[in-house]
C-alpha cells in the first residue's frame, strides 16, 4: 500500500531562513512558530489574540499574541501512543468555550485505541490534564493505520468525528459499509453528558433507532478522513477522504446534506471500482487526485473566508502528505472547478488551521506552522 501519514518520517525538511515562504498570486505563507511534528491549529471562538497548535506526541502549545508560549497548554504525552499514524490528533473548542471552559481532544492511547475527551481549561494559557473525561472510545488496536483524526463543532453546535476504516488495507472487516460500526464514519454526537451517560444522540441523526445500526453515524463509506471542515459562511461540509493505491478524493455536501449519505468505500476508490461491495446509493467524490501524479495522502483544508486573501475567497485548499504544492479549488454541489496550484507549499504537510478570525494555517511535520497572508 503507497500511502504516508502524519509522523511517518518523511525525509523532507523545513526551511528556518527566516520568516516567509514565497508565493505566487499575491499570497505568502508566514511563519508564526516552531513545533514538534504539529498536526493541527485553531483558536477558541471569539478569542482574536490566541492560537492552539497540537503537537502529535501529546501536548497542545498557544501562540498568544505572536510568541510561543514556554508552558504548554495540555499535555497528555504520558497517555498518548504517538508515531505513524497514531497521537494527539486534533483537538475543538466547544461553542460556548469562553462560558463553558471546555475542549476536546481525538488522541491513540496507550494501546492504540481511539479516544475523544473533554478537558476544562484552568485559565486562558493553560488547562488540567487531570479534568479530563472520556466521551467516547473506539477499539483500534488490532491494525495502526487508518485511526482518522478530525474533530469539529458544526454550524448546528454538535460535534462531528472522523474515524477511519480500522486499518490494514482493503478494509478487510468491511466497516467503511457496516452501519453496526463506527469505523469508516463520521459521526455525529452531543458531547454533553445525559441520563447517566457520557454523550446523547441528536434527534436528526440519520440513523437514530434503525435495528443494527449505530445513531451515532452521520455520514458512512470513508476510509480515512483524515481532515474535513465545515465553511465558516454556508456550513457546507468537505471531506478530504484518504485513497488506498491509486485515488485521493474530496466530497462536498451543503450545509446539512451530508447527514446518511454513503460515500462509498470500499465499492469504490475514488470513482473507480475498487471491489463488489454493496454500497447503495454510493455518492462520488466531486475531486479526485491520482497516485500517478506524486499524491498518497490527501489533507483536506478550508474554504478560505479571510477577505485579505483576495482572490481566494470562497476557494478550498488542500494538498498532499507526499507532495509540498498547496491547492486551491471552488466546490459545488456536484461538481469543482478551477482545480489550480497556488504556487506554494511546505514539505511534509500534515495538516491546516483556521483561526476565530477566520485567518488560515498551514502545518508541517517538519515542524513549521505558517499563516497564509497578502504579499
Amino acid at each position: 500500500m503507497t500511502e504516508s501519514r502524519p509522523g511517518t518520517g518523511t525525509t523532507a525538511t523545513d526551511t528556518r531562513s527566516g520568516g516567509a515562504v514565497p508565493a505566487q498570486r499575491g499570497v505568502r505563507l508566514v511563519r508564526v512558530g516552531s513545533f514538534r511534528a504539529p498536526v493541527y491549529a485553531t483558536s477558541p471562538p471569539g478569542d482574536s489574540t490566541r492560537l492552539f497548535v497540537v503537537e502529535q506526541a501529546g501536548r497542545i502549545r498557544v501562540i498568544r499574541r505572536g510568541r510561543v508560549l514556554r508552558r504548554p497548554f495540555l499535555d497528555i504525552g504520558s497517555r498518548v501512543l504517538a508515531g505513524g499514524e497514531r497521537g494527539l490528533l486534533s483537538m475543538a473548542f466547544a461553542p460556548d468555550y469562553a462560558r463553558s471552559r471546555l475542549f476536546y481532544v481525538y488522541f491513540t492511547d496507550r494501546s492504540g485505541d481511539i479516544r475523544i475527551e473533554e478537558f476544562r481549561a484552568a485559565g486562558p494559557d493553560i488547562a488540567s490534564a487531570a479534568s479530563g473525561r472520556l466521551v467516547l472510545s473506539q477499539d483500534h488496536s488490532q491494525f495502526p493505520n487508518h485511526n482518522g483524526g478530525a474533530l469539529a463543532f458544526g454550524p448546528d453546535g454538535l460535534l462531528y468525528i472522523g474515524l477511519g476504516d480500522g486499518g490494514s488495507e482493503n478494509d478487510p472487516s468491511n466497516h467503511g459499509q457496516d452501519l453496526g460500526s463506527l469505523l469508516g464514519k463520521i459521526l455525529r454526537i452531543d458531547p454533553r453528558p445525559s441520563g447517566g451517560r457520557p454523550y446523547s444522540i441528536p434527534a436528526s441523526n440519520p440513523f437514530r433507532g434503525r435495528p443494527g445500526a449505530r445513531p451515532e453515524i452521520y455520514a458512512y463509506g470513508l476510509r480515512n478522513p483524515w481532515r474535513f471542515s465545515f465553511d465558516r459562511r454556508t456550513g457546507d461540509l468537505v471531506i478530504a477522504d484518504v485513497g488506498q493505491n491509486l485515488y485521493e478524493e474530496i466530497d462536498f455536501a451543503r450545509r446539512g446534506r451530508a447527514r446518511g449519505v454513503n460515500y462509498g468505500w470500499r465499492r469504490f476508490e475514488g470513482r473507480h471500482r475498487f471491489s463488489d461491495t454493496p454500497a447503495p446509493g454510493a455518492v462520488p467524490p466531486v475531486l479526485e487526485q491520482t497516485h500517478a501524479d506524486g499524491w498518497c495522502a490527501i489533507v483536506g483544508g478550508y474554504v478560505v473566508r479571510d477577505r485579505s486573501l483576495g482572490s481566494l475567497y470562497g476557494r478550498y485548499l488542500y494538498g498532499d502528505n507526499c507532495k509540498t504544492g498547496i491547492r486551491s479549488v471552488r466546490l459545488s454541489s456536484g461538481r469543482a472547478r478551477g482545480d489550480r496550484s497556488m504556487g506554494l507549499g511546505v514539505p511534509a504537510l500534515s495538516s491546516f488551521g483556521e483561526d476565530a478570525r477566520g485567518r488560515v494555517y498551514v502545518t508541517s511535520l517538519a515542524g513549521g506552522v505558517y499563516r497564509l497572508a497578502p504579499r
